[in-house]
């Protein structure tokens, strides 16, 4: 079997679709048709991959038809069944070409898109709540607002009243974007990261058009999803905050750093022992957090430097007397022990330094301890 993959362009992250196709094809239920066809036309742009999946059998059937679409059978051919394409599809998920938003049109080129200057235009607020309005309309906050039906008369939970129990604020749904500050557009995007759930299930209730219902949610695709699409949102309107995909602070906006910074932190955190992983989680959050202060970094550099002097005898193995230049900083710099003779008269910018070279400091560490314990 070969599919011809040129017709399918794929939405979705590569990782993520591969792990709720592998959901789908482990399922021995019934309704595993049904599971395919929704995660086909959410994860792939257009309806072609689901039309192509649905005009093929559920079981292997023998086919005279030389140019079929077939694999090996016992001395005949068959046409593949719905399962064996999922599976061909899902193992070749890498080579499916990305779907990219169209060439700028006319006003974009003419720069009338989003600014740039670092505020918050309006319209990146009502692009969010088109973000926002399509993840509602296909089911994802149906596990916290709930949804309508003809046939059950049950009273749904107030949006409202629920957005309000996490952010404070009344009155914020329907989404209104033109009265948001900034502060409760940041934290719409925060809170909606936590209630959105992606349903596995969903089926139609044709009975007087009552529409589609949704069933067997998981936050952990909604999530991710989400926050690929908010983030892009934040990049191009050119607003340094990202939504944090590890940590202690995942899903709260961060400081947006490079590539590489990126790296280590994750790095860190999946490298690290579980009691390491606590104190490196919450390092993290303390210094890249929307609302960070400089009392903050640098309870962020003496938790990792906590780290490192538990570490001092390995340090000092692999470093030799260099190993002291590592504290002298945290012991001679107003960080640590808050001594009268400390210095104090240094820019931000020193705490950025600091931390980064702690925490690059900690993986190493992290490393020189997994080689140890492997030898």
């Amino acid at each position: 079997m070969n599919l011809d993959l040129s017709g399918y362009l794929l939405r979705w992250p590569t990782p993520l679709f591969v792990s709720e196709g592998e959901r789908v094809l482990r399922s021995s239920s019934s309704s595993w048709k049904e599971q395919a066809v929704w995660l086909l036309t959410e994860a792939l742009a257009g309806t072609t991959a689901v039309a192509d999946f649905e005009d093929l059998p559920d079981r292997p059937v023998p086919s005279d038809d030389p140019w079929a679409s077939t694999t090996p059978g016992r001395g005949r051919r068959e046409v593949i069944d719905k399962r064996d394409w999922l599976t061909e599809l899902v193992s070749r998920a890498s080579e499916l070409r990305r779907a990219v938003d169209p060439r700028p049109y006319w006003p974009q080129r003419q720069g009338r898109g989003l600014s740039h200057d670092g505020s918050t235009p309006r319209d990146t607020r009502r692009d969010f709540e088109r973000i926002i309005s399509e993840f509602h309309d296909n089911g994802y906050l149906v596990e916290v607002f709930g949804e309508e039906c003809v046939d059950d008369p049950t009273e749904l939970p107030d949006a409202s009243r629920v957005i309000e129990r996490r952010l404070g604020i009344p009155d914020l749904w329907p989404l209104a974007p033109a009265t948001w500050d900034e502060d409760t557009f940041f934290g719409l995007i925060e809170v909606f990261h936590d209630l959105v759930s992606r349903p596995r299930m969903r089926r139609l209730h044709p009975w007087n058009n009552c529409g589609w219902h949704h069933s067997e949610f998981h936050t952990g695709a909604a999530r991710i999803l989400y926050r690929g699409k908010v983030n892009e949102l934040l990049r191009e309107a050119g607003i340094e905050y990202e939504l944090a995909a590890e940590g202690e602070d995942l899903g709260r906006l961060v400081a947006v750093t490079d590539d590489a910074r990126s790296a280590l932190v994750h790095q860190a955190l999946t490298d690290s022992a579980p009691d390491i992983t606590t104190r490196v989680r919450h390092a993290v959050a303390l210094f890249r957090g929307r609302d960070t202060t400089v009392e903050s970094k640098r309870s962020a550099i003496v938790t990792l430097a906590g780290i490192l002097e538990e570490r001092r005898a390995l340090l000092k193995d692999k470093l030799g007397k260099d190993e002291g230049a590592l504290f002298e900083i945290a012991n001679r710099y107003d960080l640590r022990h808050r001594k009268a003779d400390q210095r104090g008269d240094y820019d931000e910018a020193f705490l950025d330094w600091i931390f980064w070279w702690y925490l690059g400091t900690v993986e190493l560490t992290n490393r020189l301890v997994a080689a140890r314990a492997a030898s």
